[in-house]
Parts: C-alpha cells; structure tokens; sequence
C-alpha cells in the first residue's frame, strides 16, 4: 500500500515520521530511522574524538538507549535532537572515562566507497578523502564539528543542528559559510590536491 501522506522535508520531520511510525507498531521504520540518523551520530561521537570502536560503541549505545526509553519521548518532533544530544553526553561519558583520548587521524572506513570502483580508482578516492579529511581537522573545534554533521546531512535541520552544537541558529548559515571559506583556502594551497 502506497503512503499517500507527504513526505516530511526536514531531516527532524523525517525522523519524526519514522519514529512515530515505529512507536505506533511498525517495527521495520526503526531500521529506516537507523539508516536516516547514523551518519549524523556517528560524526557527533567521532567530533569528541573518539576512536572508531568507541565511536560504534556510543552510536550502539544511543539506539540502545532510545529502543528502551522510546514511550518516554513526548514529541516525536524532538526525536532527532534526542539522539544527538544522547550520542553527544554519552560520548563525553566515554571520554571523561578514559581521562584523555589523543586526537587521532580519520581512518579509511570513515569515507564510503562505491564497491564497483576499480582498485586504481579506489586508491585515488581514498587518497582524496584522506587528504580532505586531514584538511578539515586544521580547522578550528567549531567548523570541525559543524563541517562533519552537515556533510551528512541531505536537509540539515538547523533548529535541531543549533541545540546539538550549542550554536546560535541564524549563525549556523554564515559560519559553515566561513568555514567552507577556511576549507577552500587551504586546500587551494595544498599543491598535492591542486593535481589530485
């Protein structure tokens, strides 16, 4: 049967379509949901600087901990801010636990590559990737942090984005601005991309 209710457009409407879908018996929308939101997590625990593994960990975690508390959740609408600031607390959890995590380079597994690439095609993407990603992490704290959740995100939901980042929402806009700015200038500078 095909759904003849519009399409929310917003990443948090989406999520909160699916997850009142879930709530309401369809068990099969929390693996949609999973799908939509893990990108967006997976960037917050990693933006604390975990390391892959603790990264799965807390991400496990949050939907762990959303299955068990999903009654307690009062407006589906808030279900995407819930995760975020979930993954956000429990990642900071992880971190306090372990005294101090040094920060490491991005791995190889943090960019997707389409497997029917031929393997010479597959060592330029990663090398691209790689080199990108340790251009991003020259960037200060906030446009780090900010930079790798909107990556991800088809529609950023700035409301939700805002209180996730502690930011301000009108300057979501004008500083991944600036940051893509920062972004662009050095890789400009970079003569290895220059001829990548």
């Amino acid at each position: 049967m095909i759904s003849t209710e519009p399409v929310p457009e917003t990443l948090s409407g989406r999520a909160a379509a699916l997850f009142t879908a879930f709530r309401a018996g369809d068990e099969s929308r929390m693996s949609d949901l999973v799908t939509l939101v893990t990108p967006i997590l997976w960037h917050t625990a990693r933006a604390q600087r975990l390391d892959h593994q603790a990264a799965e960990d807390v991400v496990q975690h949050t939907w762990l901990t959303l299955v068990r508390n999903a009654g307690s959740i009062a407006d589906p609408q808030a279900v995407l801010q819930w995760l975020i600031v979930t993954t956000r607390r429990e990642a900071w959890r992880v971190v306090k636990r372990a005294d101090r995590v040094q920060p490491t380079e991005f791995e190889s597994d943090d960019v997707a590559t389409p497997a029917h690439e031929r393997p010479e095609e597959l060592v330029l993407t990663s090398d691209d990737a790689s080199r990108l990603w340790q251009h991003i992490a020259r960037l200060p704290e906030r446009c780090q942090a900010l930079l790798r959740v909107i990556a991800f995100a088809d529609r950023p939901d700035y409301a939700a984005l805002a209180q996730a980042l502690g930011m301000p929402m009108g300057s979501i806009g004008p500083t991944r601005g600036r940051c893509l700015a920062k972004l662009r200038q050095q890789l400009a500078s970079d003569e290895a991309w220059e001829t990548s």
